[in-house]
């Protein structure tokens, strides 16, 4: 299990302090994959930093397989580190070493005898899909196919931890689809905890379990993907998940209460509401915007509408008759 309690991180800018994370408290269960989610600036890669001690925070606990790392010596971090791996957006392979000899480097390290490095290295070579890369260069090899041998490297050392920094920003969409399944692939496999750090909701709709939305250093929403991203809560969740906003040219807030739908499975989803508000209790919606999206194998509709005000009671009651369907009324800036 990872906790983080209350975690803090400043950093001098050199005109003044800025505070990249602001008192972040999380709970990442063992063997989740659970994703961490904003825009540029939210303060993402210096929590997952923090994680491993990368970056050592300001103040606030980070305890992770039991074991408090912010109090650590320098000799224990680097042996509790064997546990917590990473990797990155860039892959950070050794450039002149061999696939085979960059899987070895970290079991060279921790002092591994060299043919029982290269008998874990080939078989991780397996794991990922690459057996017949073993004697290729980094240079020979495509975005995603050092992607998959950083991922190998990570696993050198079974760690019980894998952090995941923008690991498929600088992939094709293709290609990251793959490298996700690779991800999942491993998870159910070994057991392995996996946090993914991203930008991109369709990593964490793709992937993840659980997911924290983090918007200016702090914790906005988290919890169960399938929950955040169909209703999100938070003004940051719904930026993300609605973006776009909403046009006051099609919504008149002083004559309409704006209400969102979730419609929480395909058979749900296809449920005419608007037209049976018209037809059945001559109830006649705006319809704002609405999308759909597929959420931890379930399918989920969102709908935003404009209910004429002196309807809204009545509108709500069909609404409410309507099995695996929810409302909730959102305020003129809602995006």
């Amino acid at each position: 299990m990872i906790e983080l309690k209350n975690v803090s991180k400043t950093f001098d800018s050199g005109t003044g302090e800025v505070d990249a994370l602001k008192n972040v408290s999380l709970t990442i269960r063992d063997g989740d994959i659970y994703g961490i989610i904003g825009m540029s600036g939210a303060g993402k890669s210096t929590l997952v930093r923090c994680i491993n001690l990368l970056e050592k925070p300001s103040s606030g606990e980070i305890i992770v397989n039991g074991e408090r790392l912010d109090t650590m010596s320098p000799a224990q971090l680097r042996a509790a580190r064997r546990n917590i791996t990473m990797i990155f957006q860039h892959f950070n392979l050794l450039m002149q070493r061999t696939c085979l000899k960059n899987i070895c480097f970290p079991m060279e390290l921790a002092g591994v005898k060299k043919s029982d490095a290269e008998k874990r290295a080939r078989e991780l070579l397996e794991l990922v899909g690459l057996p017949d890369k073993a004697n290729a260069y980094p240079a020979q090899l495509s975005g995603g196919q050092q992607q998959r041998i950083a991922i190998a490297r990570a696993l050198a050392t079974d760690p019980k931890v894998l952090l995941c920094d923008e690991a498929t920003s600088a992939l094709d969409p293709k290609t990251t689809r793959q490298i996700l399944e690779l991800i999942k692939d491993i998870n159910a496999k070994l057991g392995i905890t996996v946090v993914i750090i991203t930008h991109q909701m369709s990593v964490v709709k793709e992937v993840c379990n659980h997911v924290a939305i983090l918007d200016d250093g702090e914790v906005a929403e988290e919890g169960l993907v399938a929950a955040v991203f169909a209703a999100p809560k938070s003004p940051a969740g719904r930026r993300l998940v609605f973006p776009g906003g909403v046009d006051e040219m099609v919504s008149d807030p002083r004559t309409e209460r704006r209400v969102r739908l979730i419609f929480r499975d395909s058979r749900t989803t296809a449920i005419p509401l608007v037209a049976r508000l018209a037809s059945e209790e001559n109830i006649f919606c705006n319809v704002i915007s609405a999308s759909t999206q597929k959420l931890s194998e379930e399918v989920y509709g969102s709908l935003l509408i404009g209910i004429p005000s002196a309807q809204y009671d009545r509108a709500l009651k069909f609404i409410s008759s309507v099995a695996n369907v929810t409302a909730e009324e959102v305020d003129g800036n809602v995006q």
